[in-house]
């Protein structure tokens, strides 16, 4: 493991522990104050606790706080895109029990209490204070004191996908294991498509391993469920892809829609995990049209390659043309948009919700047809 690249800040991140390890007993929780999580506070507490979010080893304080707003970068210089940050009614001190669903998930040693600035932080995190953006609406309902401080993680929730649910020492472990020296890594909120597959084996021509590492935290209602994407990526690797290069685990971050700034922390993220490289394609971690097509890569010009430490891989737009006979892209295909097959995810669901099948050159057959399945269910 002492070839692969090295976690984001220089040092893994490992703060999950158990009562006893911690010197607790479930007596001292309950004499402690505690703070319910939601879904996107539990996947940001797992993250930080795991090394997913490596260097951090807590909920950001304000000195963090505020140079991540203004320059993307943590008060040490280090860059870092979005505040992970935790809200409660009101301040509070000393150590703290964190709960999920009212039951005891981790501590937080709580540093400094501070009011956050929702609209600054929405405008310079979104680029936007539209409230009909998702990522805006789920700030500016947040509670308005922020806890920053470390935290401990009692155990790590495996969830629905225990098969696919790997931390980053387990990832780099079997990055060793397969010898992968090079690995590049997808993001993905959305079942894999032909277009997709495309930017996948490409790069597979030159890198060891792929590491196909969907978002299966909170997303928007009309987004496809986890559940479904996952049954969709196991019958596409199951029939279409090299079973030794490849490695598919669930990302358990809730998805923040926040375009450029995203595809930031979402790289740093796998970089932790132990991928030397990584995927950003068109409106990246995007929604609506708050962004432009290609934001997401340029954002990553404001930094130096070694600053990130993560090789990022551009793509650009990529369709089937019925003229090539192939999946390419406007730097490979000289053909007319007529010749085009590209189906946006508004398109896509209007099939799948009438029961119409999805075209071959966009989507292969096994995962079309778990897509049709999911919806007439959802449907009926």
């Amino acid at each position: 493991m002492n070839d692969l690249i090295a976690a984001h800040g220089g040092t893994l991140v490992n703060r999950v522990r158990s009562l006893a390890e911690l010197g607790l007993s479930t007596i001292d929780l309950e004499q402690l104050p505690n703070l319910e999580l939601n879904e996107r506070n539990f996947a940001d507490l797992e993250c930080i606790a795991t090394g997913v979010y490596s260097p951090l080893t807590g909920f950001v304080g304000f000195a963090d706080y505020k140079q991540i707003l203004l320059e993307m970068r943590l008060s040490n210089g280090l860059p870092w895109s979005i505040p992970i940050t935790l809200a409660s009614e009101k301040a509070l001190a000393g150590k703290v029990v964190l709960t999920k669903n009212q039951v005891p998930v981790g501590i937080l040693e709580v540093s400094e209490s501070f009011t956050p600035d929702r609209q600054a932080e929405a405008l310079a995190v979104y680029g936007t204070t539209d409230p009909n953006h998702p990522g805006v609406a789920a700030l500016l309902a947040q509670a308005p004191v922020n806890l920053a401080g470390d935290v401990w993680l009692f155990a790590v929730s495996h969830g629905k996908f225990a098969n696919h649910h790997f931390t980053p020492l387990e990832t780099r472990a079997l990055f060793a294991q397969r010898g992968w020296k090079s690995v590049v890594a997808f993001q993905t909120r959305n079942p894999v498509h032909r277009a997709h597959e495309y930017l996948h084996k490409v790069a597979l021509e030159t890198i060891d391993g792929l590491f196909l590492n969907p978002l299966v935290g909170e997303t928007k209602s009309d987004d496809v469920p986890a559940a479904t994407r996952m049954k969709a990526y196991e019958v596409l690797l199951e029939h279409y892809y090299p079973t030794n290069r490849v490695l598919l685990g669930a990302y358990p971050a809730a998805m923040r829609y926040a375009g450029p700034r995203e595809a930031i922390l979402h790289a740093i993220s796998r970089k932790n995990y132990g991928c030397t490289h990584f995927i950003v394609g068109r409106d990246h971690a995007g929604v609506g049209t708050y962004y432009g097509t290609y934001d997401a890569q340029e954002i990553f010009l404001q930094y130096t390659q070694e600053e990130i430490g993560i090789e990022i891989i551009k793509f650009e737009h990529t369709f089937y043309c019925k003229k090539c006979g192939a999946v390419v892209s406007s730097r490979t295909c000289p053909h007319d948009k007529t010749e085009h097959l590209v189906l946006s995810g508004t398109k896509v669901r209007e099939l799948l919700t009438a029961g119409a099948p999805l075209p071959s050159e966009f989507s292969r057959p096994e995962v079309a047809e778990i897509l049709r399945q999911a919806y007439a269910k959802e449907v009926i």
